[in-house]
């Protein structure tokens, strides 16, 4: 009878554990899990609030910005940014979309980006595209904004 109370409190004391850990155990199996950022830049407020609400639908973090100094205060900022999700054409900046995105590759070298326009995307237009960057021409679907996002975090 002994021995069943013993391995019942044994199981007791595992269990209660397994629950609530010591605390250097408690370090050992956490795992840190990093939400990803994404920088949405567009000038337009209804679409950039669709695109977030969208994005944040898929469980990342996202930050708005409707210019280009906004944006480069977020990039310039310690905030983790994973992706930059930008309009080309910007009011205040014609092309603002890719002069932005190459002083985000200067600043953040592994960050990620997403182009997109409602104008055609030219040879030339791509040619000012930062390397290995994704493009989603407008309009978008939300599900089309949700693969691309999927895909560009991905690669």
């Amino acid at each position: 009878m002994r021995d069943e109370n013993k391995s019942s409190a044994e199981r007791n004391l595992r269990a209660r554990r397994r629950l609530c850990p010591m605390p250097g155990e408690r370090q050992k199996s956490r795992k840190r899990v990093v939400i990803p950022v994404i920088l949405i830049v567009e000038d337009e407020m209804i679409v950039r609030l669709v695109a977030e609400m969208t994005i944040r639908g898929q469980g990342y973090k996202t930050l708005s910005a409707g210019d280009v100094d906004e944006a480069l205060e977020f990039l310039r900022s310690p905030q983790h940014i994973s992706a930059l999700f930008t309009d080309i054409y910007l009011k205040t900046a014609p092309l603002g979309g890719c002069t932005l995105a190459h002083q985000a590759i200067a600043l953040r070298p592994d960050l990620r980006v997403l182009y997109t326009t409602g104008n055609a995307a030219t040879d030339q237009m791509k040619s000012m595209f930062v390397d290995s960057a994704h493009f989603l021409p407008k309009p978008y679907s939300d599900d089309q904004l949700r693969n691309s996002i999927q895909g560009l975090l991905a690669a």
